[in-house]
């Protein structure tokens, strides 16, 4: 298998770059051989190519990647089968491999096969030179990497790409958001975004079903493809949120595309047999006006709420430092959420949660209020956690609620005073490993018994980030703290989660518990969660005990704890715990 027109002492490299190293009893006959042996059986792909390109001679392995017969391939070359993109590179590689500034290299490509497809590749090549140090040809070793390519397109793909929709999904968004944001930054040019957000799609949910709603979100994404220009980009950011970035888009052009998306979803209708919902959307718009990207994304979202306050199925656009008159709007409860955290105006209560048994007060679960300047009385959770948690500002709310649970524990330790405190967190917390980091550190330093720490999450939360709410399980148990399911019978599929989780109590919906003494059905209900309850060994929590009653009620059930105005009304902080230290 000699290269032709080289003699058999011409073709021993020179300078080391390829040599074969055989017994001293071995003939250079018997040497060429068995490489010409080896070269053939090879199960990889092998391949001799001259200086010019040509090739000299390729195994069947080679072959079989490629599906072309030795003779075809003899009769062309290897620029001719390098796929256009890769002959510019593949050339600076091969003039080093040349001048000695490389002894071999490994390269991907792709060569075109017999069908004219094109075939990833990994190369290994190096330089047979003669004597004189003169180069002869090259040889390369060729393997198939199509399926490895294939895998990790499609692991990029799913990266950057919504899973249900096909569309980019939120963190492809936000990039080119920045991306954006730089650009205009350069050119000083205009352009907007929009955040669109359907009405009532949870109707869709609840009454047609999922398969039914993911079809509709599907749909969706399929009219919003359709009506885009070429330069739009397109995201589903949300479980039913979508969001559009214009590039070259002034305010009147931004509001064009923003009604005409809102006429497109309002020709959508969910269908499942005879059954049809007509969908609308709120839309909400921010012009690029020099602010940071992502607060521009913000912006938005927050034109997205007042359009859906104006009524739904409408437009609304982003106006710094304009609110509409006699109703507090979204953007507004997120600057006053953001300057309470800034200026600790956060204030905690807490309400007791009794032992059945020994009728004494063990624990005490945390409240958080928001002071706002003018009012007497603190805001509700209910009043502004759901604009927290929309706006990534609840993560900071919760580390702020542990933190203070870690120093209370502490101090009433010093006291002697042993205190459990029980903490709530939010879905979007428990998939923040930096809460989990922050809550290990603060209970480091202040050298507390993380037993005295016990961690609601509600089961919608813990359902919805199932993941998540595992991963945090397993991490804040093992350092020794204690968990919660709050609001437990909420949601389906209750007691199959149950056993997937590795929580401390039960809390038991308050809704199975304020008419428990006139409904039999309720009591059945309790009765069934503490038996699994006690039969995976966990304690049981009944919220929203309204009379002494249901508290004897609860006890015959084998309810082990009790919590609610019965027992006692949430109050300020020192007003509720045990000593003042």
């Amino acid at each position: 298998m000699l290269v032709p027109g080289r003699s058999e002492e011409e073709q021993v490299p020179g300078d080391g770059t390829v040599a074969l190293v055989a017994p001293p009893e071995w003939s250079l006959g018997e040497v060429r051989s068995r490489f010409e042996s080896a070269f053939r059986s090879a199960a990889i792909g092998m391949a001799l190519v001259s200086i010019e390109g040509e090739w000299l001679e390729v195994n069947e392995a080679f072959c079989r990647i490629l599906g072309h017969r030795r003779d075809e391939l003899k009769n062309t070359t290897l620029q001719a089968l390098t796929h256009p993109e890769d002959v510019e590179s593949d050339e600076g590689t091969f003039l080093d491999l040349l001048s000695g500034r490389v002894p071999s290299y490994q390269v991907e490509k792709r060569y075109r096969d017999a069908a004219g497809d094109y075939v990833w590749v990994g190369l290994t090549v190096s330089l047979v030179r003669d004597l004189g140090g003169e180069p002869l040809y090259v040889l390369s070793q060729v393997q198939d990497i199509s399926d490895r390519k294939e895998k990790a397109s499609r692991l990029e793909y799913l990266i950057d790409h919504d899973f249900l929709t096909g569309l980019f999904n939120r963190r492809h968004f936000q990039q080119e958001v920045v991306r954006e944001a730089d650009r205009m930054a350069r050119e000083g040019a205009k352009s907007a975004v929009l955040v669109i957000d359907l009405d009532n799609f949870k109707r869709v949910n609840d009454t047609l079903g999922h398969r039914a709603g993911d079809d509709f979100l599907k749909s969706v994404a399929g009219a919003l493809r359709q009506r885009r220009r070429d330069t739009d980009i397109l995201a589903r950011v949300g479980g039913d949120e979508f969001a559009m970035l214009l590039p070259h888009a002034d305010a009147d052009q931004a509001h064009g595309v923003a009604e005409s998306v809102v006429k497109t979803i309002a020709r959508q209708v969910a269908v499942l047999g005879e059954q049809a919902i007509p969908m609308t959307a709120s839309v909400g718009i921010a012009l690029f006006d020099g602010s940071p990207a992502l607060a521009v994304l913000e912006f938005a979202d927050l034109a997205m709420y007042e359009a859906k306050e104006a009524g739904r199925n409408r437009v609304a656009m982003y106006r710094p430092g304009i609110t509409r008159p006699g109703k507090v709007s979204r953007r507004t409860e997120v600057e006053l959420i953001r300057s309470a955290i800034a200026e600790d105006r956060m204030v905690l209560y807490c309400q007791p949660i009794l032992d059945l048994k020994t009728r004494q007060v063990s624990q005490y679960e945390l409240l958080v209020r928001l002071r706002t300047e003018g009012e007497s009385e603190p805001l509700l959770p209910s009043s502004f956690l759901y604009v927290a948690e929309r706006f990534n500002l609840i993560q900071a709310i919760d580390c702020w609620v542990a933190s203070k649970a870690v120093e209370l524990i502490a101090e009433y330790g010093r006291a002697g005073v042993r205190l459990v405190l029980h903490v709530n967190l939010s879905g979007k917390s428990i998939g923040d490993p930096s809460v989990a980091a922050f809550i290990e550190q603060a209970m480091a330093d202040a050298h507390v018994d993380p037993a005295c720490l016990v961690f609601e999450l509600t089961e919608t939360a813990a359902i919805t980030n199932i993941e998540d709410a595992k991963t945090f399980a397993d991490r804040i148990r093992v350092r020794g703290c204690r968990l919660a399911l709050d609001d437990f019978g909420s949601g389906f599929g209750s007691f199959s989660y149950l056993k997937g989780l590795p929580f401390d109590y039960v809390k038991i919906d308050g809704d199975f518990i304020h008419g428990l003494a006139g409904s039999p059905m309720d009591r059945l209900v309790v009765e069934a969660i503490v038996g699994i309850a006690r039969g995976m060994g966990k304690k049981t929590i009944a919220e929203f005990v309204p009379n002494e009653d249901t508290c004897r009620l609860l006890e015959r059930c084998g309810v082990d704890y009790a919590q609610g105005h019965h027992v006692g009304r949430a109050t300020p902080l020192r007003e509720g715990l045990p000593l003042s230290t």
